[in-house]
């Protein structure tokens, strides 16, 4: 005899009815939780602490944090697994997937999760430059979390060697030309041995290039994500400007710079300035054996940078428990304080104002006034470069910017041969 007709026998339908209820309450939801790391690490460390605090304070709801490589290794895992049927319930990808993640349907608004007057609060809570990439037609489709802008670092010590103030930044593209000049280094034979400046040209070369055209009062896309501006005066300027600092001042090395060995060269002196992420930071503060500082980007026509990093989605094809679930675990994880602490644990940009205002971070920014630039950079950002079909879009460009930079082409030529190749890929998606 079953014991739901034993119950049923001994105590009636009431009984049954509290023992059924309590049996379905204890199911627990599943929400397995791609993020864009290799195994291993500090960040691995804080992303279980994470899920571990909130399975806690929601007993039926396991999250389960899957680490999948790089940003793009995750989202190729992701769609694999949405095309066979069993995506991730909710994965941390690039802000710039938004257009790749409509257009394969594997992803639902953000909208559909927010019904009470605190969750349209908490959706209007974020920094609005960071919900440009975030946002189309519309509608909310990622929910900021590990995001970032591109900032400059320079080598206190090596100012003052030059005889620069080492507390005054370049603020302008002259300045970091005059700037850099006086901060390259060349032995009796010639030889370089510290370069002024250093942008990086590999790995995301159209990143740090957004940083030029920004400055240059060009925009490389429109919000559609359908059109592409990369042949535009502007734009070519910005190249110029770019291919300029090591053919014609001499003050960057020559060709492709890598974006993974850009940090070393700065903590080993090899350059006095670079461009990279604010993601950097704890990086830097733990390695730079030396006072550092950092600034926002030197100003072109404006002040300018692209904002960069990774939304939170919520996969269509989980059933609607697990969306709700993973709802609520974006809501939780993307509070004040915990965004705040985020930022101070790995570097990136607390996503809202109002995790600036807590205490943890009060506090962290009066002792590192640097961790508050690329806040107080928000205002001059932009979004960063997201189209349809991103990938082959955004490598026509990256294809563009290293035959320039190599020498192979002229700036114009190489952007004109960009923006055809752009236009070519994204005639499908004119409306």
């Amino acid at each position: 005899m079953s014991t739901l007709t034993q119950i049923l026998r001994t105590t009636g339908l009431a009984a049954a009815v509290a023992v059924m209820s309590t049996a379905a309450h204890a199911q627990t939801v599943e929400v397995p939780f791609y993020f864009p790391v290799a195994v291993g690490g500090p960040i691995t460390k804080l992303i279980d602490q994470y899920a571990t605090e909130f399975s806690k304070e929601h007993p039926s709801i396991k999250v389960t944090p899957i680490y999948a490589g790089t940003y793009q290794e995750t989202i190729v895992k992701a769609l694999t697994a949405h095309k066979s049927g069993t995506p991730p319930v909710t994965s941390v990808l690039l802000s710039t997937d938004m257009f790749t993640l409509i257009d394969e349907d594997a992803i639902v608004p953000i909208d559909g999760f927010v019904k009470t007057d605190a969750d349209r609060a908490w959706l209007k809570s974020f920094f609005p430059a960071f919900m440009t990439n975030s946002q189309t037609d519309g509608k909310t489709w990622g929910v900021p979390f590990q995001r970032s802008t591109v900032v400059l670092y320079w080598n206190k010590e090596a100012f003052k060697e030059a005889g620069l103030d080492p507390n005054k930044p370049p603020t302008t593209w002259d300045e970091q030309i005059e700037f850099a000049k006086k901060l390259t280094k060349r032995d009796a034979s010639g030889n370089v041995t510290q370069w002024g400046m250093q942008v990086p040209s590999s790995g995301f070369p159209y990143w740090l290039f957004q940083g030029f055209t920004t400055q240059a009062g060009a925009e490389l896309m429109n919000q559609a994500g359908d059109t592409t501006f990369y042949d535009k005066p502007e734009v070519v300027q910005a190249l110029q400007y770019w291919v300029d600092l090591s053919t014609k001042h001499k003050v960057m090395a020559p060709g492709v710079i890598e974006w993974g060995t850009t940090p070393k060269d700065f903590f080993e002196r090899k350059t006095a300035m670079m461009w990279t992420t604010t993601g950097n930071l704890t990086n830097v503060r733990a390695n730079a054996k030396f006072d550092f500082g950092v600034a926002m980007l030197p100003a072109g026509k404006r002040l300018g940078s692209p904002t960069g990093g990774g939304n939170f989605y919520i996969f269509k094809k989980s059933t609607p428990a697990q969306q709700e679930a993973a709802a609520t675990f974006i809501k939780w994880i993307t509070t004040p304080e915990r965004a705040a602490q985020w930022g101070i644990d790995t570097g990136y940009v607390a996503v809202r104002p109002d995790s600036w205002e807590t205490p943890a971070m009060k506090k962290y920014v009066e002792g590192f006034p640097a961790a508050a630039v690329a806040r107080d950079q928000l205002p001059h950002a932009v979004a960063e470069l997201s189209t349809h079909e991103n990938q082959r879009v955004t490598k026509a460009l990256n294809d563009g910017l290293q035959a320039a930079l190599t020498g192979a082409k002229t700036p114009e030529q190489a952007m004109k041969d960009a923006q055809a190749e752009a236009a070519r890929i994204l005639r499908p998606y004119k409306k």
